[in-house]
């Protein structure tokens, strides 16, 4: 283990140890991505004694600033490239009603002990006498080499005293493609309900690492299969399951937006995007209805989808900004592609993408392709060329007419100008004239063109030029 303990910092680590005569574990996240081959910058010291007094003599020795957080019994300093806390082992309890725990002074395998997972209880020791050496109570090595999410404790207790390391289970067995053991998955589910004492925050926080995974399905099945997800996050579970009349079934949109949301996972990191994935088809439940001689259909499911969007941010906690208008304008548009793959598509249908769209068009597009979750290969080709001939519309289309981010050539202030006007329903009327007349095609997307437009548009309701715009 001497070999991952090459940073400087160990050595100082190492002295104040030997100087102070205690004991010196590095424990958690670091020690378990040593043997991940992940790089770590983090660093967690946990001290047989008083942490912060050893915290202060390591930066003393470092010459750095140190953090001290009194109240939690921590401190924390930078050096280099990394981050290292400290904390004195400690032994935990909790109250029913709360994720804070009571805490005392313990013992090194007390500290492994209140340690959510195995894996994340591994410790190595820094004193002269034994550094380097793995301490290894709770078999985490053999639950990393077999891929496992264990709990150190009994996983009902670990749960019940802190709902939100379900959450984490879920998130680490994600990113690392691990398997969660049968007793955890048991104890999830008998102590689901008690996610309800943790910060929308927090579990949205751990819902954003599940969905930044190379494969978030992963982790949505979980929830799942645990019922966590009906607890936090009902409107996604209530895509699950399909309905047959007549012999005749839909799709399970569950499964289809996790096929899309894997789809988009392999394109691009952005979460947004992603968020868009599990949004696209939100609304389908709301919207299905079986027609007769037709089938199952979910007319306006896209429409309804963007105005549930603002709503659904704002109960898990996400921002309230220009993402969420981002999510909510890829939930709009996401069928919109689809039309324009027709054999006869006008230059109209296109040119109001492209306005609608604007710089998203490329994003838009992304999740239109990863829409496509048919298990026909051919049908996958034809949609894929039929999308391949649509960027390419796109694009000449937008070479042409320039109209992503467009504003009409002629503003509500120059109709005010030409016709002596103040604000009201006339400006507002010709303006919305102007801009379907440049997208439908009937005049170039010019100023001369759109003013000889508004001047005919203005007689027309029986309005008089009082002076020429310029």
């Amino acid at each position: 283990m001497k070999q991952h303990l090459q940073h400087p910092v160990f050595k100082v680590l190492s002295a104040t140890a030997a100087e102070k005569q205690v004991q010196a574990y590095v424990i958690g996240g670091f020690v378990r991505d040593i043997f991940l081959n992940r790089p770590s910058k983090d660093i967690d010291i946990v001290i047989i004694g008083n942490g912060i007094d050893f915290a202060e003599a390591v930066a003393k020795k470092l010459h750095v600033k140190l953090a001290v957080f009194k109240s939690f019994g921590t401190a924390m300093l930078k050096y280099q490239d990394v981050e290292v806390e400290f904390v004195g082992a400690r032994k935990e309890s909790y109250r029913v009603q709360s994720r804070k725990p009571i805490v005392e002074n313990g013992t090194l395998k007390d500290d492994q002990l209140r340690r959510d997972f195995t894996i994340n209880a591994l410790a190595i020791a820094l004193q002269p006498a034994n550094f380097g050496e793995l301490i290894d109570p709770f078999a985490g090595m053999a639950d990393l080499e077999n891929k496992l999410i264990r709990t150190p404790l009994n996983p009902e207790e670990t749960f019940s005293d802190d709902p939100l390391r379900m959450m984490r289970a879920i998130r680490f067995a994600t990113q690392l493609n691990f398997t969660i053991h049968q007793t955890a998955i048991d104890a999830i589910k008998l102590n689901k309900e008690r996610i309800h004492i943790v910060s929308q925050e927090r579990i949205t926080d751990e819902l954003n690492k599940i969905i930044l995974s190379p494969l978030p399905s992963i982790g949505f099945k979980y929830l799942m299969d645990t019922g966590l997800l009906q607890v936090i996050f009902p409107q996604m579970a209530n895509l699950y399951g399909v309905e047959y009349v007549n012999g005749r079934g839909h799709k399970d949109n569950f499964y289809h937006t996790l096929q899309v949301l894997d789809n988009i996972a392999a394109t691009t990191d952005d979460l947004w995007l992603r968020w868009s994935a599990i949004l696209h088809d939100i609304a389908k439940p709301a919207t299905k209805r079986f027609e007769p001689g037709h089938g199952w259909t979910f007319h306006g499911h896209e429409d309804r989808g963007a105005r549930m969007v603002p709503k659904l941010f704002g109960q898990l906690k996400l921002p309230m900004n220009e993402r969420m208008k981002f999510v909510q304008k890829l939930v709009q548009l996401h069928m919109r592609p689809i039309v324009l793959t027709q054999d006869i598509v006008t230059d109209s249908a296109v040119r109001r993408l492209l306005f609608e769209a604007g710089d998203d068009i490329e994003s838009l597009m992304l999740l239109c392709k990863a829409d496509i979750t048919t298990k026909n290969e051919y049908k996958v080709k034809k949609y894929r060329q039929n999308f391949e001939l649509v960027q390419q519309k796109l694009k000449d289309v937008e070479e042409r007419d320039q109209l992503r981010n467009w504003q009409p050539p002629i503003t509500g202030n120059d109709i005010m100008q030409i016709f002596g006007l103040k604000e009201g329903k006339e400006v507002g009327i010709i303006k919305n004239h102007i801009r379907e007349a440049i997208l439908e095609g009937e005049i170039p997307n010019t100023y001369d063109a759109a003013l000889q437009f508004t001047i005919n548009k203005g007689h027309e309701i029986g309005l008089k030029v009082v002076a020429n715009s310029n």
